[in-house]
């Protein structure tokens, strides 16, 4: 006993048609099917991997070398400041009582 027509859904937009003619970017590279390919090819990736976090570590040790990065010039001063002893030598570690 509902009153007036029932409503039509909306046809649904004609979707967006993506440019599938065209082909896609990046690199295309074809994996290779033979043993020996395949092994070559590990063997590069486990190498770059191995060089990568090499160089990765030296940087970090490079920009660990120069000391603490602090914003606030108060702090950097601070720590510096503990860091001497009283005469302004900077202190060995060790034994304390040195």
């Amino acid at each position: 006993m509902a009153q007036g027509q029932l409503k039509k859904s909306k046809a649904p937009a004609n979707k967006s048609v993506k440019n599938l003619s065209k082909p896609k970017k990046g690199a295309k590279v074809i994996a290779p099917k033979q043993r020996t390919l395949v092994k070559q090819k590990q063997i590069s990736k486990k190498l770059s991997a191995s060089i990568n976090n090499n160089i990765e570590r030296q940087m970090a040790v490079k920009a660990g070398a120069v000391g603490k990065l602090t914003i606030m010039k108060k702090l950097a001063d601070e720590a510096a400041a503990t860091s001497k002893d009283k005469k302004g030598n900077p202190m060995k570690g060790g034994k304390k009582g040195n």
